[in-house]
């Protein structure tokens, strides 16, 4: 992609202002205060200066990982980036410790100390900018305008894509069809290729005839049987020339970014796509993550669970816990743990509610947004996902985890399509994607498209950022009956 200027834009355009500053503002007092208070504590002299110090390299850790450019700023959690780049920066400050040879330095526990603020400062501010971006991407703000190139099936496809999500920098101003066949998408044709490339000359000008006409600042191309790469390589030389910008979409969808790594061979570009979280024992550091979050769990929230018990049983006649069968990795049946938060004969009334056509789902799932089955203490658990703890027995278990699909039932397996099923590839969990993005209020489509990018594209990193956005989630309640 080139760098110049497209129609008067740039990468990033309309993004607030206040990102790159809040981003450098915050990381630099983050760290600077607190290291220039433990070392005035510590009782070491210029504590200011070394507070600087401390700030300075913090900020050129993060510049030089691109944590500050436009591009990159509000386009992830970035939870795990500040992470990881706190890590460096202790590396950094205790190498630079050993190798000045200072005789009775800072203490390193007072230090270590110092530097935590920094790390959740730069895991709160990140977030709080994808947040607000999201907001804006949702009134069709800080978007870049794209005119679509390719084949009638191709254009359909990316448009379709690009338009059921808002949560991405383009929006389609126009498309540019190779051949005569119409286009289902409903966007203005602002220009059209011949079926075969003729001349590269005249498929140069009519896409920047169609960007000008358009008004938009990147082309995006997918390539096809009729959309060669030479011809592409011609249009990316046009487009470059007139200091506009060019991006390929590929036949890839779902796939994470982080799986991605662009390689050269005999002059052809390929995409080199990595499996789902395989290497440096993952699913092996998963697993113990999730025993060892579920034992605390239980043991820190055993009081919680005696009082919710209570509760239950004293609110309604029955039991104070749910068993269910559900299927877990592979499709093999588990018996799943809940508060009760329905009547004790609810799966009884569960087929005649849905004889009557009372299921509000458009899925293989039964919800009601107003069951009757359910008690009014019931509809506080759900609201509050306080039904669900009793699953850390499942997860210390093994029969769940922390993060992962929703877990189903066997009626609603046994009408699952063959794309469907590749839900059960991992283990279901307590929360994920579906909880963070909507609950109940999701789609079975929508479901189902949350589920499989978890399951072909999940790490520990990913498991991290979706844990942290749980909390936002159970809080605001959005989604859960």
């Amino acid at each position: 992609m080139g760098d110049g200027p497209a129609g008067g834009h740039r990468p990033g355009d309309g993004k607030a202002r206040w990102y790159r500053p809040l981003a450098v503002l915050t990381d630099t007092c983050g760290i600077g205060g607190p290291l220039a208070v433990a070392l005035e504590a510590d009782g070491r002299d210029l504590p200011l200066v070394g507070g600087l110090l401390g700030a300075a390299v913090w900020t050129a850790i993060r510049a030089m990982r691109r944590r500050y450019a436009v591009q990159r700023l509000g386009e992830s959690w970035g939870v795990l980036a500040a992470l990881r780049d706190w890590v460096l920066l202790a590396g950094v400050l205790a190498l630079a410790l050993i190798l000045s040879g200072v005789e009775n330095g800072p203490r390193p526990s007072l230090t270590l100390a110092a530097l935590v603020p920094g790390l959740l400062t730069a895991a709160a501010v990140a977030p709080m900018t994808k947040l607000h971006l999201n907001r804006q991407r949702r009134e069709a703000r800080a978007v870049r305008r794209a005119l679509v190139v390719g084949e009638p099936a191709a254009v359909d496809h990316v448009v379709g894509r690009l338009a059921s999500r808002t949560d991405h920098a383009y929006v389609v101003v126009g498309v540019v069809p190779v051949g005569d066949r119409a286009v289902r998408c409903g966007m203005p044709v602002a220009g059209r290729l011949a079926d075969t490339a003729a001349d590269e000359v005249q498929d140069a000008d009519e896409v920047l005839r169609a960007v000008a006409d358009s008004g938009a600042d990147v082309a995006l191309v997918a390539p096809g049987l009729r959309m060669t790469g030479e011809r592409l390589r011609h249009v990316g030389w046009a487009l470059h020339g007139a200091g506009l910008q060019l991006a390929v979409v590929p036949g890839l969808t779902e796939v994470a970014e982080a799986r991605v790594r662009p390689t050269t061979a005999a002059g052809l570009t390929v995409l080199q796509v990595t499996p789902p979280a395989q290497q440096f024992g993952q699913p092996w550091l998963k697993s113990l993550l999730d025993r060892l979050g579920a034992a605390l769990g239980l043991l820190v929230l055993s009081p919680v669970f005696g009082a919710l018990a209570l509760a239950v049983r004293g609110s309604s006649p029955g039991p104070a816990f749910h068993r269910q069968t559900r299927c877990g990795a592979g499709g093999r049946p588990f018996t799943m743990w809940k508060f009760r938060t329905m009547v004790a004969d609810a799966e009884a009334h569960r087929a005649e509610l849905t004889r009557s056509g009372a299921n509000q789902h458009d899925g293989h799932m039964f919800k009601m947004r107003r069951d009757p089955r359910v008690t009014p203490l019931g509809a506080v658990l759900r609201r509050l996902s306080l039904d669900e703890l009793p699953q850390l027995l499942n997860v210390l278990r093994g029969d769940m985890s922390l993060i992962g699909p929703r877990p189903p039932l066997p009626d609603e397996v046994a009408h699952y399509s063959p794309t469907e099923l590749r839900r059960l590839a991992v283990k279901p969990g307590m929360t994920g994607l579906w909880q963070v993005s909507g609950r109940s209020d999701l789609s079975w489509d929508e479901t189902v498209a949350l589920d499989l990018w978890y399951v072909d594209n999940w790490s520990v990193a990913t498991d991290v950022e979706i844990m942290t956005r749980t909390l936002r989630a159970v809080v605001d309640g959005r989604g859960a009956y």
